[in-house]
């Protein structure tokens, strides 16, 4: 990604800058090196432009073996759900009780080229407009997130995300609902695996190097597919940033990129370019999770093979994270 400490824009400029990283509670976030978003401008009415800075050093999201290196798409991922929130607090007017539940997104990358990490941080912007009907009451309990990834004012992304908007008491409710019984937290176990499993998949054939940032054990590989067991690790605090009554959205989706990485058996030249995901149910910490991905078919006109993750727990589907991986060449 290009980027050569432009000047920040004036402060009374609609353009956001990149000076410094927004309070980390308009993003939901407990660390603030895992605030992305530096600023928030209001575009339209339900619209917003967003500036993210992109690190150059994490222990999360630059710990990939691919190259050249890219910044992550998973990064990017994040981003905009960083804008998302932050947008529905400072200019939408959502109470910072809300918390905005993912059905499904989608999300694509048109120009690996540009995000390829340079000697300085970074540069995004994220438009993100907001798309729905309130109740009677005037407020917004479901609706659609579209964004736009802008470097250097051309677009290298998309993302789009169907949502539900529930405040805290009513997200309690419908875990409980669901479950029955009262959902654990992650604050509940010391880790949901032992550091030294020797069933953990080994980082480099994934395309990592610390074993922290490995979700995956107990691998079986046959003529259908790989399926392997979900085992994030709960000390990883960029998977895990605060206390969570179940395994997150996103940590289903680092668990599908590495599940792709290894039925590819390319991690070191193959990179996440789209993401199609339908989260049916709440991901539970109480029970296995398994993954399955069938052998991969052949590749479309621009080099790319499309990967349809399946997550099982107790004998039924919660959700799908349907990867599409590319080379940068």
């Amino acid at each position: 990604m290009t980027t050569h400490g432009d000047p920040e824009p004036d402060p009374d400029s609609s353009e956001p800058g990149h000076a410094s990283t927004v309070d980390r509670a308009l993003v939901h976030k407990a660390a603030v090196s895992e605030v992305f978003v530096t600023d928030v401008r209001p575009r339209a009415e339900r619209s917003v432009r967003t500036a993210v800075q992109l690190p150059l050093v994490h222990a999360y999201y630059n710990d990939h073996l691919q190259s050249p290196a890219t910044h992550d798409a998973l990064l990017l991922l994040e981003a905009g759900r960083q804008a998302a929130i932050a947008g529905t607090h400072a200019h939408i007017g959502f109470s910072h009780d809300t918390t905005m539940i993912v059905d499904r997104f989608t999300f694509a990358l048109a120009d690996l080229k540009a995000l390829v990490i340079g000697p300085r941080p970074g540069s995004l912007l994220i438009d993100t407009e907001y798309i729905g009907k309130p109740n009677r009451a005037g407020r917004y309990r479901k609706g659609r997130v579209e964004q736009r990834y802008l470097v250097g004012g051309e677009q290298v992304g998309e993302h789009a995300m169907d949502v539900l908007f529930l405040r805290h008491q009513e997200n309690d409710a419908l875990r409980r609902a669901q479950r029955g019984t009262p959902a654990p937290l992650t604050s509940d176990y010391d880790d949901r695996r032992p550091g030294d499993d020797p069933r953990l998949v080994a980082p480099e054939r994934v395309g990592r190097v610390h074993p922290l940032n490995v979700v995956l054990a107990g691998e079986v590989s046959d003529d259908a597919g790989i399926s392997a067991e979900f085992t994030p690790s709960f000390r990883n605090r960029s998977l895990f940033d605060h206390v969570y009554d179940h395994l997150p959205a996103m940590t289903l989706v680092e668990a599908a990129r590495q599940l792709a990485l290894l039925s590819t058996a390319a991690p070191r030249t193959t990179h996440t370019v789209g993401i199609a995901a339908h989260f049916a149910r709440f991901a539970e910490l109480d029970d296995a999770v398994r993954l399955s991905v069938p052998r991969p078919g052949p590749s479309d006109e621009e080099g790319r093979v499309t990967l349809p993750v399946t997550f099982h727990q107790n004998g039924a589907e919660i959700a799908s994270v349907t990867m599409t991986m590319g080379s940068l060449l």
